[in-house]
């Protein structure tokens, strides 16, 4: 067992900077979860990792050892690649048991082959070559690969990323069983937040080059560091609106687009200055029904998406939000006025200047 640490790694290419201070540790048998948009730094974290980069600046330890500067084969590491890196004109087999084969001491490598093949259930295409594979014999190949030979470090590179959606599905619940049989440190990058919070056992979020909150999946949907972080989770994502809070009584409160709605409780004064109000379209509660606590709104669109109807709504401000309600819940016909509510615990709050979350979050729960 040996546990990964990354300790202040930085790498620029000219202008561009994708790994700018990152620290993060994974422990044994641990899975985390590298989520951030395209170009945010996640492939050229891993490779600085597996020794296809090596840092401008900062260490990487594998076990308390530093593998800066070994070469990717004295790493412990193994990696699988969302494009497959397959040999073609290996099959199955032989490239399964390539990493083994090209060290000595490989021990029993037709046993361990049968197994790990057996385990994914791919053994009866060990014969085939990679052109006649599927895709998802071929991510499977790919995995098989990097487990087989029993590595402290396991990166994964959006291994789902060009299988179908019903294999990415299935993968999404097997893969968590399967790499928690190892003791290897996990790293699991994707741009798909559903796939991380699925998987991992925490989440790193990266954006341009920086981790922007590392926690578990509940805690980051719960409990965002920031806008941006709120923005990438959720879909419908995040509704917002500029407000100014107010203190009284100890509850924050805020006018929105006329309607005076409670934030939670107030932990001390109220934020000074402009603020974010952040609230998820699930907690939304829409009707007919007008009350003091209740923003107008008329609805522009309704969308059935099988397990939730979205309504497009347009404030009074002509601000738009949206809301995900069950498919039984009275929802009203386009050009509708309706009246929007929420909880108090369902308020989020950030600093208008920065995006940086306000106080602690009063949220019970998550998607």
């Amino acid at each position: 067992m040996a546990r990964l640490e990354i300790n202040s790694v930085s790498k620029a290419f000219g202008a561009a900077r994708p790994a700018d201070g990152l620290s993060l540790a994974v422990e044994p048998g641990e899975i985390v979860a590298v989520f951030g948009p395209s170009g945010s730094g996640k492939t050229v974290l891993l490779r600085m990792i597996a020794g296809m980069f090596e840092p401008d600046d900062g260490d990487i330890l594998v076990g308390g050892r530093s593998v800066v500067g070994a070469p990717p084969e004295r790493r412990g590491i193994g990696m699988a690649f969302q494009n497959f890196a397959l040999f073609p004109h290996m099959t199955a087999r032989d490239n399964i048991a390539s990493g083994l084969r090209a060290r000595a001491g490989g021990g029993d490598v037709a046993g361990r082959v049968a197994a790990i093949s057996k385990l994914l259930k791919i053994e009866h295409v060990l014969s085939h070559t990679p052109r006649e594979l599927s895709n998802g014999q071929k991510q499977r190949t790919a995995l098989a690969r990097a487990l087989i030979g029993n590595p402290d470090v396991l990166l994964l590179d959006d291994p789902l990323r060009n299988v179908d959606a019903k294999l990415r599905y299935e993968m999404r619940l097997e893969l968590p069983n399967l790499l928690r049989r190892g003791t290897a440190a996990v790293l699991y990058v994707t741009q798909d937040y559903r796939e991380a919070m699925a998987i991992a056992d925490r989440i790193a979020v990266l954006i341009d080059g920086r981790l922007a909150q590392v926690a578990t999946p509940a805690d980051i949907y719960a409990q965002p560091a920031s806008v941006a972080v709120a923005r990438l989770f959720g879909d419908p994502t995040i509704n917002l609106a500029e407000v100014s809070p107010v203190a009284e009584h100890g509850m924050l409160s805020a006018v929105v687009t006329g309607a005076r709605m409670r934030l939670g409780a107030a932990d001390g004064a109220a934020p000074a200055g402009a603020c974010w109000l952040g609230v998820r379209p699930e907690d939304l509660a829409v009707s007919s029904a007008s009350t003091d606590d209740a923003i107008p709104a008329r609805i522009l669109a309704i969308t059935p998406m099988h397990e939730k109807a979205v309504l497009l709504l347009r404030l009074a401000d002509g601000t738009e939000w949206l809301a995900a309600l069950s498919p039984d819940a009275p929802q009203g016909t386009a050009d509708d006025t309706v009246f929007v509510r929420f909880a108090p615990d369902a308020a989020m709050l950030f600093d208008r200047a920065t995006g940086l979350r306000i106080g602690p979050s009063h949220r019970l729960k998550a998607a």
